[in-house]
């Protein structure tokens, strides 16, 4: 669909809005990081008690994964994403009024529920004001949530060193989480999904009836493969290079620094990119960097080497998810809900069993081997890259847009 000139205005406020959405997202997880010290202090937690804490958040935004993706296409991801929105400012607030472990658990399970069903909403609003431009744009949204993630744990690390405790923090960012969500609410363009606006259907044979099809399953099966590599250098790549390459402790923090800076830096290329290159090629050049660049500095173990390993890795890992996700999401436009939950929830899996595969597979093999593991599934999604090419549609197959900012009071 090309942009006319009346419709780009609103567009471009809408691409604003998304933007803010990413954004609170990454700001939520960011703050709630930097403070688990501190809450894991106040209530006396021993490592192997807050890690079993911590699994409420994975739980729950599997939960909110697996129920969100209906919602969405049943009445349109503006209506699933600004109420969730709202809820994510109030919701960060919760684990710093936990008084034990059991209640910091549920906390936190509500906390990834609010978070995984935001994820998808957004993603879906994401595809719609991409399918309205008519070009690549979801590499820019990810990239805002990496930013808002900096802006959140640089918050929260300030608040940490003025010592103000972490409930105040959290209320603190809180509200501006619910500033950014409603003035998202603004801009933010409604989508009427094919499966509300269709004519009658006999009974079992509408979009809500059908399963989410095998391409859209082989597509969170790269999303999955992806986060193996992206979980595996966050809690891996600092201990790779402190203890096999014998770097001092600052040093090996640079590792997943330049990681998650070169992932950042990626994705804000990753539009054009794929204007440039299409998705198909992009993902497979995306691939080959990512593996043989992991692979490359793994071999090579020098420190030096390492941190230039894992910043190839992140800006080749960068540019894959957001076509991944624009695939699951142009697939088919009735079902772009659930299949962008569908992928985001093996994406997720992955993410938190890439720590735990790795550290099994360093017992077994040691470290710097199994890190060649993410290398391999790297090189994987380049010879898979062909999945994420967009099927042709006609016109009459396009989710609707309206592309009138809906009015707020």
């Amino acid at each position: 669909m090309a942009l006319s000139a009346p419709a780009r205005p609103t567009l471009v406020r809408a691409r604003v809005a998304v933007y803010g959405l990413f954004l609170l997202s990454g700001m939520a997880i960011g703050t709630w990081t930097s403070r688990i010290p501190a809450v894991k202090a106040d209530l006396l937690l021993s490592d192997g008690a807050l890690s079993l804490g911590l699994l409420g958040i994975a739980a729950g935004a599997i939960t909110g994964m697996q129920i969100v993706g209906r919602l969405v296409d049943r009445y349109g991801s503006y209506r699933t994403m600004l109420p969730v929105a709202v809820a994510q400012g109030v919701v960060l607030v919760l684990p710093a009024y936990a008084p034990n472990l059991p209640v910091l658990a549920l906390a936190l399970f509500v906390f990834g529920s609010v978070h995984g069903t935001l994820d998808v909403a957004m993603n879906a609003n994401a595809v719609v004001v991409e399918r309205a431009y008519g070009r690549p744009i979801l590499s820019s949204f990810h990239a805002v949530f990496s930013v808002g993630g900096f802006a959140g744990a640089s918050a929260g690390g300030l608040f940490a060193h003025a010592d103000v405790s972490p409930a105040l923090t959290f209320a603190s960012v809180g509200v501006v989480i619910l500033l950014v969500a409603l003035l998202s609410a603004r801009w933010a363009l409604r989508d009427d999904p094919p499966g509300r606006t269709a004519p009658s259907a006999p009974s079992g044979s509408g979009p809500a009836r059908r399963r989410v099809s095998g391409g859209v399953l082989f597509l969170g099966a790269l999303a999955f493969c992806c986060l193996v590599g992206e979980g595996a250098s966050a809690d891996w790549g600092s201990v790779y290079l402190r203890d096999n390459l014998g770097s001092s402790p600052g040093f090996a923090a640079a590792a997943y620094a330049a990681f998650s800076i070169m992932m950042t830096a990626g994705r804000f290329a990753g539009d054009r990119l794929a204007a440039w290159l299409g998705p198909v090629t992009l993902v497979r050049c995306c691939g080959v960097l990512a593996g043989a660049g992991l692979a490359a500095g793994v071999l090579v173990a020098r420190p030096v080497a390492g941190v230039v390993a894992f910043g190839l890795f992140g800006a080749g890992l960068s540019c894959i998810i957001p076509q991944v996700f624009s695939a699951a999401g142009h697939r088919d436009p009735a079902q772009s809900g659930r299949a962008l939950a569908a992928v985001a929830s093996l994406g997720y899996t992955g993410f938190l069993t890439g720590p735990v595969l790795i550290g099994g597979l360093a017992e077994a093999i040691t470290l710097p081997y199994a890190l060649l593991v993410p290398a391999l599934l790297a090189l994987f999604v380049a010879l898979a890259a062909p999945a994420v090419r967009a099927p042709r549609r006609e016109p009459d197959d396009q989710a609707r847009v309206t592309l009138t900012p809906p009015k707020t009071p």
